[in-house]
């Protein structure tokens, strides 16, 4: 569940697929459960980490699983990244995906905390519920 990358590890990109938004996502685990819809509270685990060079996993930022506990937030209401939204609506409750964010999906041209203006982010999530 949400730990399938680590710092180091390279990821070959013609594994993954191009979203119409500009994300590439790598189903890890499928599901036969319904999507999450506009307004659900979602529950996931995730990793967070930096792209470094062209398709090296960098730095960990941020990671549910390292704190023992799920995120919830709801969905469509824009109170995560935009690639947060665009890649968990288009997911099933028990799916896991690798998400690699463009910076206009991420934090753009900000700085946040550790993570530098303009970055690609590499998440790694797992959708537990949406209800």
């Amino acid at each position: 569940m949400a730990g399938n990358i680590a710092t180091g590890q390279t990821l070959h990109l013609e594994d993954f697929t191009t979203s119409k938004h500009g994300i590439r996502y790598k189903i890890i685990k499928s599901s036969d459960q319904p999507k999450a819809q506009l307004g659900d509270t979602v529950t996931v685990h995730y990793s967070g980490y930096l792209l470094k060079g062209l398709n090296e996993v960098g730095k960990k930022f941020d990671s549910s699983l390292d704190r023992g506990q799920t995120f919830q937030f709801n969905l469509g209401y824009q109170q995560v990244i935009q690639g947060w939204e665009l890649s968990l609506a288009d997911m099933k409750i028990g799916e896991e995906r690798v998400v690699i964010l463009p910076p206009q999906l991420g934090y753009g041209n900000r700085s946040v905390s550790i993570i530098p203006a303009n970055s690609t982010l590499i998440f790694d999530i797992t959708l537990i519920a949406a209800e």
